[in-house]
């Protein structure tokens, strides 16, 4: 019998149960999550499309159309989350970089577990912190906005005399999400590989011009996965928002008036205790877009993030 012939009659390793399970189970796992996300998709279609087609008159607000209904909340939703990531961004990468490269270790240990124990405190906890005390404590600083720097659409008067404005709702997302970027910041910049940080050293940079070069172009794409995961958090808070804003159905930049943009999540979480009929389609029809909104957002970030998988420590 020749080499080729005893090859060609080998048995076939025997598959053990343990990792038929394992591989079978996995394959369930993954799955369920996308018959999850396809039913929840289905269901939200299925109980808009009463919302989609509803005359005027039937609708909240006594609204035309949904279209006309939903867009001041869409506005309200992407305005509000984008002022928090403006707010938190800078914040976010500055602690990261303070913890993964400049802080003692003990500092930078306990500093560290204070972000991770920050992200655990419940929305609702904000949401009092804001009302009791982070309105209260800007509005002097939104007087003075308004009265030197009112000729910027942005800070256009009247000032609100309570402090409950889109921009103290922002500032409470962008304390909401500091926590989860600063982590996936942190893990990004320690990834850096330490070869580059001396060979900067070693050529005369400082620690600065070394983060600079070496860090920062590592971590882009993981900074963008960072803002992105941010961007989708505050666009679907709820209580925090419903508690600080004084809302209503306008599109206004004016980020200091009293009267504000509502949000969808917040809209759904006042109106459907109440909602009946159709106006029950409308909410749900609301949530869609707010799924959609956040799925072309994760979408967006995914791209971002394989275009420099290659280079970077993000995957």
């Amino acid at each position: 019998m020749t080499a080729g012939t005893a090859g060609a009659i080998r048995p076939k390793a025997k598959v053990r149960l343990g990792d038929r399970v394992f591989s079978t189970s996995t394959v369930v796992a993954g799955s369920l999550i996308l018959a999850t996300l396809a039913a929840v998709a289905l269901f939200l279609i299925i109980q808009s499309i009463p919302a989609l087609f509803a005359g005027a008159g039937q609708l909240p607000n006594n609204a035309t159309n949904f279209w006309s209904w939903v867009w001041p909340l869409v506005f309200g939703t992407i305005w509000a989350a984008i002022i928090a990531l403006l707010i938190a961004t800078p914040l976010s990468i500055g602690i990261a970089l303070f913890i993964s490269h400049y802080a003692p270790r003990r500092v930078a240990q306990t500093l560290g577990y204070i972000i991770d124990l920050l992200a655990a405190v419940p929305s609702v906890v904000f949401g009092l912190w804001g009302i009791a005390t982070l309105s209260s404590f800007v509005q002097p600083f939104y007087v003075w906005l308004g009265q030197y720097l009112g000729w910027i659409p942005f800070f256009a008067p009247p000032v609100s005399g309570t402090g409950r404005t889109i921009l103290t709702a922002a500032i409470v997302l962008a304390v909401m999400v500091i926590p989860i970027m600063t982590a996936i910041c942190r893990e990004i910049f320690l990834q850096t590989p330490r070869l580059h940080e001396e060979a900067a050293l070693a050529l005369g940079a400082t620690k600065w011009e070394m983060v600079r070069m070496a860090v920062l172009p590592f971590a882009r794409s993981g900074i963008v996965s960072a803002m992105m995961l941010g961007l989708g958090r505050a666009l679907g808070e709820t209580l925090a928002i419903a508690m600080v804003l004084s809302p209503a159905l306008i599109v206004k930049w004016a980020v200091l008036q009293a009267q504000s943009p509502n949000t969808i999540a917040a809209n759904i979480a006042l109106q459907f205790p109440e909602a009946t009929g159709v106006g029950v389609n409308a909410l749900i029809a609301s949530g869609l877009v707010l799924f959609v909104v956040t799925l072309l957002i994760n979408m967006l970030a995914r791209y971002i993030v394989s275009r420099r998988a290659a280079f970077s420590g993000a995957n």
